[in-house]
C-alpha cells in the first residue's frame, strides 16, 4: 500500500502563506531544492486543490524557461512524470499532462487509490490537506521550516486536530531551513 505524504514549507510560525497570499519567502534554495527533488522521487500522484495547482502548473512547461538551474529542470522531469488528480468544482480543464479533475474530495476514493498505488501519493495545499489529516488518510509529513515569521495567513497544519507523531528523519540546511519528517502514529 503506499503512503500518503503531506509536505509543505511553513515559516516558522505556522504559515505556508501571508496574509497577503504571498509565499515568495518560501523559495527554496538549490540545496533545499535537490534534497526535495530527492523526497518526490518516488511520488506517482500528486492530489492538489484548484489553489495548489493553479501554482503547481508552471512545472509542465519549466524545461522552456531559460537559464535555468539543473535543479529546476530535474524537479520539472519529476512533477511532468508524475499524475495529478486536482480537486476543483469550477476548473474546466486542466493544462497539463497525466492531470484529470475530480469535482469532489472523495475520501474512499483516495482510501482506495492508497491501497492499489504502487507509488507513493502526496497531498498538497493546507486545506486538501486538512481534509485528510482530519480523515486519518496522512501517514507522513514533510515539513520545511523556512526562518521566518509572517505573523499569519494561510495555516499550514490544521487547526482542531490531534496526532501522535513519529520523528523519522531531521535536517538542517545552510540557509537556516529545518526539515522535520513525522510519521502518524494515531
Amino acid at each position: 500500500m503506499a503512503k500518503l505524504i503531506y509536505s509543505a514549507i511553513a515559516s516558522l510560525d505556522g504559515y505556508v502563506a501571508d496574509e497577503d497570499g504571498n509565499f515568495d519567502w518560501a523559495a527554496p534554495d538549490e540545496e533545499v531544492h535537490a534534497f526535495v527533488n530527492d523526497l518526490e522521487r518516488p511520488v506517482g500522484t500528486y492530489l492538489y486543490g484548484r489553489r495548489m495547482y493553479d501554482v503547481m502548473v508552471a512545472w509542465e512547461t519549466a524545461h522552456t524557461f531559460t537559464d535555468q538551474q539543473p535543479v529546476i529542470q530535474d524537479f520539472a522531469e519529476i512533477w511532468q512524470a508524475a499524475d495529478k488528480i486536482v480537486y476543483s468544482k469550477t476548473l474546466e480543464t486542466v493544462s497539463s499532462a497525466r492531470t484529470r479533475i475530480e469535482r469532489d474530495f472523495d475520501l474512499e476514493a483516495v482510501r482506495q487509490l492508497k491501497a492499489r498505488a504502487a507509488r507513493d501519493i502526496t497531498v498538497g495545499g493546507p486545506d486538501l490537506a486538512a481534509q485528510a489529516i482530519k480523515a486519518g488518510l496522512v501517514d507522513e509529513c514533510q515539513l520545511f521550516v523556512a526562518p521566518v515569521l509572517v505573523g499569519g495567513g494561510k495555516r499550514s497544519l490544521p487547526d482542531g486536530v490531534h496526532l501522535t507523531l513519529e520523528l523519522l528523519d531531521e535536517r538542517r540546511f545552510g540557509n537556516g531551513t529545518v526539515y522535520l519528517h513525522y510519521r502518524t502514529t494515531t
